[in-house]
């Protein structure tokens, strides 16, 4: 906003007071109308938002004695029709002749001469050390939330909605964000409003900081609230049902968008990260999207070969069938029954045989097993373990 802009508002009307308006008058139809348009309030509506910027524009001035005596003297020093922009005047640069205000006796004469009033006007009121001109109190991100959750193995495979409560910074209720006792916080003097200070860094280049006096809120409460110190962000609890995807594995960090803390002057929310813990299962472990189960199978089964019934995580069995002479520690696949994928589809289940000896054997079966030795007695299952060790 140019410095013409500035002289050419007539902040008194914004405000709706007159001119000889007293302190008390103008902060008090100052904090009805910021009551009435702050963004908190009017979330989504960019009409209201600009309403309350002009209110608080005005107010910066006209609340401060010493900017508004400037503001006073600037008017009736150009009135509303006093300029002339000259070429390429944009950011503030503006032409007017010295002549016809002065009857041409200020030939030469330059703006800091005049009893210091010209130079306040446009070095004090306007030049903010390249902070920007106007209140530009910018909506704000909320802030990223990280929580936790454990679930059951079967609940990771499959997906599961869960309840969570997370603590994080919300606007103050008590003085609904704004920071003030009141709910008429002012634009902070040092960023006007921008939330950003300007440093410069050499070279002709400048850097912005966060403005240290209000924290990068643009506002500054002139009664900071007791719930918030001034803040305008007090600690709020709440609890969310949040929906986990199938197939998520112990570690992982979920991102939910818009599920963090609330934004403010309606700023967006930040992002809700969820740490998945899952529990282990007694009967199925996992590699990657397959599943994995150890099914224990009799001697004859291993050796004859047969079918087998496999347990499938929250499904019906499935029947594997076993070649003969299947040794101890084959894994088998069974398509199609491990954990979902990230496009739907599922991994598989990985079989596990493993033969399981009789700890105790007696009757017909150890009469079975002493015919079945004598049967096998020239067929040496070490033969070639031990020629291979004679020959290394």
């Amino acid at each position: 906003m140019s410095t013409k802009d500035f002289i050419e508002k007539d902040y008194y009307k914004v405000l709706g007071v007159p001119k000889d308006a007293t302190e008390a008058e103008i902060k008090k139809a100052y904090r009805k109308l910021a009551r009435e348009f702050h963004p908190d309030a009017n979330k989504g509506n960019a009409k209201a938002e600009e309403r309350f910027k002009e209110i608080s524009e005005a107010n910066d001035v006209l609340g401060d004695p010493k900017k508004r005596k400037e503001y006073d003297e600037a008017r009736a020093l150009f009135g509303s029709g006093g300029f002339r922009p000259g070429p390429g005047a944009g950011g503030g640069s503006f032409n007017f002749d010295l002549g016809d205000l002065f009857g041409g006796q200020a030939g030469g004469q330059q703006a800091g001469g005049f009893g210091g009033g010209l130079g306040d006007v446009f070095g004090g009121l306007f030049n903010r050390g390249g902070a920007g001109a106007g209140t530009r109190t910018q909506p704000r991100r909320g802030q990223d939330i990280e929580s936790e959750v454990t679930l059951s193995f079967t609940e990771a495979i499959e997906g599961a909605t869960v309840p969570l409560r997370m603590s994080s910074q919300a606007p103050c209720k008590a003085c609904s964000g704004t920071g003030d006792k009141n709910g008429t916080p002012r634009v902070c003097p040092t960023c006007v409003g921008t939330g950003q200070v300007a440093r410069g860094s050499g070279g002709g280049f400048s850097l912005t900081d966060p403005c240290p006096d209000c924290k990068g809120r643009g506002l500054i409460a002139e009664e900071p609230c007791e719930i918030c110190k001034g803040s305008g962000r007090a600690k709020s609890s709440r609890t969310m049902q949040v929906r986990i995807p199938a197939g998520v594995s112990d570690g992982q960090r979920i991102r939910l968008r818009g599920k963090g803390a609330p934004g403010e002057r309606g700023g967006p929310a930040g992002d809700l990260y969820v740490v998945v813990h899952v529990g282990a299962h007694p009967v199925f472990g996992r590699k990657g999207d397959n599943l994995t189960v150890t099914v224990p199978v009799t001697y004859p089964e291993a050796a004859l070969g047969g079918e087998v019934r496999v347990p499938t995580l929250g499904g019906p069995p499935v029947t594997l069938k076993l070649p003969p002479g299947t040794p101890n520690g084959r894994t088998m696949r069974a398509r199609g029954k491990g954990a979902v994928r990230k496009d739907g589809t599922r991994g598989d289940l990985l079989v596990t045989v493993e033969v399981s000896v009789p700890k105790d054997v007696s009757g017909k079966a150890r009469d079975a097993l002493e015919a079945y030795r004598e049967a096998t007695a020239d067929d040496d299952p070490r033969a070639e373990l031990f020629q291979a060790a004679k020959g290394a």
